[in-house]
């Protein structure tokens, strides 16, 4: 039996999934490391760890499953979205990578809206300049490290790092090139308007390729320290939210996926470029040819339920958290919880954004606080969820969900009430790493294109519907609305 191999190099660890030829995970396997915060609001990583943790990963995957490298058919790389990582002209490492979630950026976001215009750049890039993109980051090291901005040869984002020391090739997959603020939308390539307004050479990004594309294969010495085959193909891949959309099945416009892990993530593909005029969403390519999506991110989702667990109830079950928090009506009698411990990006980029339990009486306990929880944080993916519509995405009548969070009947419903539309859960918990391998199913022929490989392998089964409670749940959900424009003043003195 062949084999595709799905590599995942997230923020804490790099993860390495293997497929079968039914679509089936045959092992997996990780190597976990951290990143450093050298000063407040700065979030670094030093490359060096992602291909270490590659090459563990991927010994670890064949020997587990007793796989050969030389029955790897093909790679498909995914991995956080957003870094900066910067490279001499010998492919040297210049500075540790600047990360998606690093905030020191706030300053040059104005620089890049002043440099383009701030409509301009929507219209171009399809986004706002945020302080995660990596952008900014750029024009951060162009005026506060000059004699590393003078050696600059190469810039490339981390799964790219590894796709390097794989194959010798620098390349970028359109989705996550698209995450750069530096992309074209509609042209699905580097914008040469936003480069020259921000002083970036084009000679220091790579070739951009579609997501199943092959980009070049394992090298001889990749080989020695992985265990696969040289010249195994390696195909471009996606960021990890668009590779997630391919894992759940969420490749063709109509369809729609949920992630609700640490952060909540509504993904919706479409057949055209489409933007919120004012950047409140996210819209970059789909790692699917042709294809593009809508994104709405809550930065605290699941995150909310792990703080409160946490700090309130600590040492107490998740799921005997929730199950409690079932015998509580919804609406829990009249309060409200505002899901923005670490500021929010949608509906409102405000990292000076703050959490707050909104309406409490002496009636309430635990049991409300927890369902208050739940249901603000739905609340904040529906925001989220209208925006998208609004921008001319249609309603959803079903949404792929994926993440720890979904792993709750009753988080379920809520999100079914709430977002007024079907939850359905898929047969496969990787995300990003299964949909880096369905891409890499399509580059090795498996398939003719990536819609084929996800319709036969990614099975959806709906899990709840919308009940009695969509209309009061559409009350409270004006009511939560009004919150922000109430306290974002009191959050700004703060």
């Amino acid at each position: 039996m062949a084999y595709v191999l799905g590599i995942d190099v997230s923020t804490t660890a790099t993860k390495a999934v293997l497929v079968d030829e039914r679509g089936a995970v045959r092992g997996i396997g990780v190597s976990e490391y951290d990143f450093v915060s050298p000063r407040p609001l700065w979030s670094e990583q030093e490359p060096r760890l992602w291909w270490d943790g590659a090459q563990a990963a991927i010994r670890s995957v064949l020997a587990s499953a007793g796989v050969r490298g030389e029955d790897v058919a093909a790679i498909g790389l995914t991995g956080q979205m957003h870094g900066a990582v910067l490279l001499d002209a010998a492919g040297d490492v210049l500075r540790p990578a600047i990360l998606w979630n690093d905030q020191r950026t706030s300053v040059e976001c104005e620089v890049i809206r002043r440099a383009v215009g701030p409509e301009r750049l929507v219209e171009i890039t399809g986004n706002d300049a945020l302080t995660g993109f990596t952008a900014p980051k750029l024009v951060w090291v162009r005026d506060h490290e000059p004699d590393v901005w003078r050696q600059i040869a190469h810039v490339l984002l981390p799964k790219d790092y590894v796709r390097l020391r794989l194959t010798g090739d620098y390349a970028v997959d359109v989705a996550d090139g698209a995450g750069t603020l530096l992309f074209d939308l509609a042209a699905r390539t580097w914008s040469q308007e936003v480069l020259a307004a921000l002083e970036i050479d084009p000679e220091w990004l790579p070739p951009t390729f579609e997501g199943p594309a092959i980009t070049g294969p394992v090298s001889g010495q990749a080989a020695d320290a992985t265990g696969l085959r040289a010249g195994t193909p390696v195909v471009a891949g996606g960021g990890d939210q668009a590779a997630n959309g391919v894992g759940v099945g969420a490749v063709a416009a109509g369809t729609m996926a949920l992630s609700l892990g640490t952060s909540g993530v509504v993904f919706a593909p479409t057949d055209r470029p489409i933007f919120d005029p004012f950047g409140r969403v996210h819209a970059f390519c789909h790692a699917v040819p042709g294809r593009w999506h809508l994104m709405s991110v809550m930065l605290s989702a699941a995150g909310s339920l792990r703080w409160f667990r946490d700090t309130l109830a600590p040492g107490v079950e998740f799921a005997d958290l929730v199950a409690a928090a079932a015998s509580v009506p919804a609406g829990s009698q009249g309060l409200l919880f505002l899901p923005y411990l670490s500021g929010e990006r949608s509906p409102h980029p405000d990292p000076l954004a703050r959490g707050a339990f909104v309406g409490l009486t002496l009636a309430h306990d635990r049991r409300h606080l927890t369902r208050a929880v739940l249901e603000g944080v739905a609340f904040g993916l529906r925001d989220g969820l209208d925006l998208m519509v609004a921008a001319g995405m249609p309603a959803p009548d079903q949404i792929r969900a994926s993440g720890g969070g979904t792993a709750s009947p009753l988080w379920r419903q809520i999100l079914a009430d709430v977002l007024d539309a079907e939850i359905a859960t898929v047969n496969t918990t990787e995300g990003a790493a299964y949909g880096a391998g369905l891409l890499a199913a399509v580059g090795a022929g498996w398939y003719p294109d990536v819609e084929s490989a996800a319709g036969a392998l990614v099975v959806a089964t709906p899990s709840a519907r919308p009940g009695p409670d969509v209309a009061l749940y559409a009350e409270a959900h004006d009511l939560y609305r009004g919150l922000y424009p109430a306290l974002v003043p009191y959050f700004h003195r703060t």
